[in-house]
């Protein structure tokens, strides 16, 4: 049970890099303050913040973004993206174009740790031009090595998984 779930998180060391992105998809803040070290520690300067609209008549972008500054990180940092996008892969053919028109050629990408290994591989193959480092944040209901003891890490685990394959099959 835990290399099922150790497959899905695929763990990179962060390395300089023209622009952060962190994904969609957190109501935690465990993505925006993972991209928020990445520039306290020297990593990047900028953070591409993805949302889309739908949470109580707010975009999750400017949501995520008060939360880092609620915590401490200068608004400055962060670059609000509002996209229409209802899956990973359409959140990365809106994102991608966006990051060409910002030349940005070494880019962090910035998620969950169960969602790493599906949206690196989305990315890298949309914008092969691009050098890609995947960078886990945390969650803190799923942790591959006891995901199963508690229900929040099997939904994550299995809805994960259910992604992934259907990924697999390009749907």
């Amino acid at each position: 049970m835990r290399a099922l779930a150790w497959y899905l998180v695929k763990a990179e060391e962060p390395s300089r890099a023209d622009i952060a992105v962190v994904l969609a998809g957190d109501g935690y803040g465990n993505r925006i303050l993972k991209a928020a070290e990445l520039v306290r520690g020297g990593f990047t300067t900028r953070v591409l913040v993805s949302g889309p609209d739908g949470m109580y008549d707010s975009n999750e972008a400017d949501l995520a973004i008060s939360f880092a500054v609620h915590r401490g990180s200068p608004r400055s940092w962060f670059i609000p993206f509002p996209i229409r996008a209802y899956s990973t892969r359409e959140e990365t053919l809106a994102i991608v174009p966006e990051l060409r028109r910002l030349g940005a050629r070494r880019v962090l990408l910035v998620t969950s740790d169960y969602h790493t290994r599906r949206a690196v591989a989305l990315y890298r193959g949309a914008a092969p031009e691009m050098q890609f480092r995947v960078v886990p944040a945390p969650d803190r209901f799923f942790r591959p090595d006891d995901w199963w003891r508690r229900r929040e890490g099997q939904k994550r685990f299995v809805m994960e998984w259910m992604k992934t394959i259907a990924g697999w099959f390009g749907v």
